[in-house]
């Protein structure tokens, strides 16, 4: 199974920027698939969760600002970021939960990070 993500890029202050991450492989099913994102020096953190269902889950510091959003047809989470502010400039990690064809259970596979630069 690969995670492979794109759409990063430099952008200044109040721009915008749109994040996808497709999963490709031998996947029977996904579950829950989101964003992380780690900026220097700093911890990883969740940014942005959503079910298959469609129920998501928001970091408070992004809420309103960012959206996520996922083609389950096409295995792809997307994030939407709009008003960004310098101290979103991290590295961006998608992950998904996924259980493999002819596999119990599932398990988490990531993505190569994404650079987001955001200038004031």
């Amino acid at each position: 199974v690969q995670l492979q993500a794109s759409g990063g890029g430099s952008v200044q202050a109040g721009g915008s920027l749109r994040l996808s991450c497709a999963a490709s492989g031998s996947i029977f099913s996904i579950n829950d698939m989101g964003w992380y994102r780690q900026a220097p020096g700093k911890q990883r953190v969740l940014v942005a969760a959503i079910t298959s269902g469609g129920s998501t889950t928001y970091a408070e510091s992004v809420k309103g600002r960012f959206t996520i959003s996922r083609e389950n047809a096409k295995n792809t989470v997307y994030l939407q970021m709009n008003n960004l502010r310098p101290e979103d400039t991290a590295v961006y990690y998608c992950y998904a939960d996924i259980r493999l064809l002819g596999i119990r259970g599932s398990q988490l596979y990531w993505g190569l990070g994404t650079l987001v630069t955001v200038s004031s």
